[in-house]
């Protein structure tokens, strides 16, 4: 199989050497990760296949349809509709990247003061490393961020690059100018594939990305049980599936371990121990295979109950609404959810995602909240002033990190992160 792999790395035109440093690599990490944890669910056996082969199965799936002359759109940001690029009749796939591994590829052409995750995107199709970011006929930027901003520049000259220009604030006049940048993302994508998107086609791909939706709200919901029927760990890696995978297919295997986990939930069945603190995440999105956090608190007395990030709750929380029945009116419904319902810090006031941190502390019953920032993203890092105090204000623990990809913090967080959990016996 992984010679099939090779051929296919090779045609991609990848560093096909290089890139079995990587594949080496991640196998021990998944391992050490995942494999080492008690009584998981049978159900997420899919799961793991699909990291164990992640550079080929799906890849090769994309290939396959690029040959019968369909297009692979790649997004680097919740904020870009998946539907309308299903619509058109193409494959999205998000492009996130969180390895060390790309990173010094990023720091060549960025400067070193720039987040990880956008060091590792264009470290990954700079250095020829990542089959996804070979295969993509469009990348598809946002200007939700200075850093990404004119990182996208850098790309550009590399890459066919689209730039959807998302408002700061949140006026009405900046959801007349979201729809009219997602009306541009439609045109966009007719000419690319040449098939007109219908409102029959766009309604059809509003409700399978919606059906995704359902699902993991399913699944968020379970992790609510005083017995909790799944670790932290497997569910953020079931949201950076989410990314990658069919999005019908994927539906189908969350929906089947829901009804796995529902069933551990009625027989009491908990993979934490019952003393275990819930903390709530919150913060910079964890891309594949940025697991370092997780694992540091689920190895040291906590159990990760929800992400209030890109990479959870954020990505799935609000469904679009399907009533719509011209272009027009799903437009609306699709920039009502894209930018009325994803509280990036990118966005000015951002009080939304306060509301949102102590909403769901006491929805899923949280003992404490870690504030995630990664190094460099200025942000989340400057919103961590409010983060904090609306908690100490609401009488939350809370306790704030900055990281990056690198393992060399990995002593210092377990310390910290460690007395955190202690503290809130």
């Amino acid at each position: 199989m992984h010679m099939d792999n090779h051929a296919m790395w090779q045609d991609l035109g990848m560093d096909v050497k290089t890139h079995d440093l990587l594949c080496e690599a991640l196998p021990q990490a998944f391992g050490d990760v995942y494999l080492s944890q008690k009584n998981r669910p049978k159900g997420m056996d899919y799961f793991n296949m699909v990291v164990a082969d992640i550079h080929g199965i799906r890849p090769a799936e994309l290939l396959a349809f690029q040959k019968t002359g369909g297009k692979v759109v790649g997004s680097f940001c919740i904020h870009v509709p998946d539907e309308v690029v299903i619509a058109a009749g193409a494959i999205a796939t998000g492009l996130c990247s969180g390895s060390q591994f790309w990173v010094p590829g990023g720091e060549k052409v960025l400067p070193t003061a720039t987040c990880p995750l956008i060091k590792a995107s264009l470290g990954a199709r700079f250095d020829r490393t990542c089959p996804f970011f070979r295969i993509c006929d469009l990348f598809v930027g946002e200007t939700t961020c200075d850093g990404k901003k004119k990182a996208w520049e850098i790309l550009a000259e590399d890459a066919p690059m689209y730039i959807m220009d998302i408002p700061q604030q949140k006026r009405p006049t900046d959801f007349t100018k979201w729809e009219n940048e997602i009306h541009g993302y439609i045109k966009q994508l007719e000419e690319l594939t040449g098939n007109k998107i219908t409102a029959e086609k766009l309604h059809d791909a509003m409700v399978l990305v919606n059906n995704k939706r359902r699902a993991l709200q399913r699944l968020n919901a379970v992790r609510k049980a005083k017995n909790v029927p799944i670790s932290g760990r497997d569910v953020l890696l079931i949201h950076q599936i989410a990314f990658y995978d069919d999005p019908a297919r994927f539906t189908q295997m969350v929906n089947k371990l829901c009804d796995e986990l529902e069933q551990r939930i009625k027989d009491g069945v908990s993979v934490y121990e019952t003393d275990a603190k819930r903390i709530l995440l919150t913060g910079t999105p964890l891309s594949i295979p940025n697991w370092k956090l997780h694992q540091i608190i689920e190895t040291g007395g906590g159990a990760v109950i929800c992400e209030e990030m890109c990479t959870g709750i954020r990505y799935c929380e609000a469904l679009v609404d399907e009533t719509g029945t011209t272009i027009d009116e799903m437009v609306k419904h699709l920039a009502a959810r894209y930018l009325g319902h994803i509280n990036c810090a990118c966005f000015t006031p951002n009080k939304e995602r306060i509301e949102d941190i102590k909403r769901l502390s006491g929805e899923y019953k949280a003992d404490g909240v870690i504030d995630v920032n990664l190094k460099f993203c200025n942000l989340y890092d400057t919103e961590g002033f409010f983060v904090e105090r609306a908690m100490k204000e609401a009488g939350i623990p809370c306790l704030g990190i900055e990281t990056d990809y690198t393992d060399e913090d990995a002593e210092q967080l377990k310390t910290r992160i460690g007395a955190f959990i202690e503290m809130l016996n």
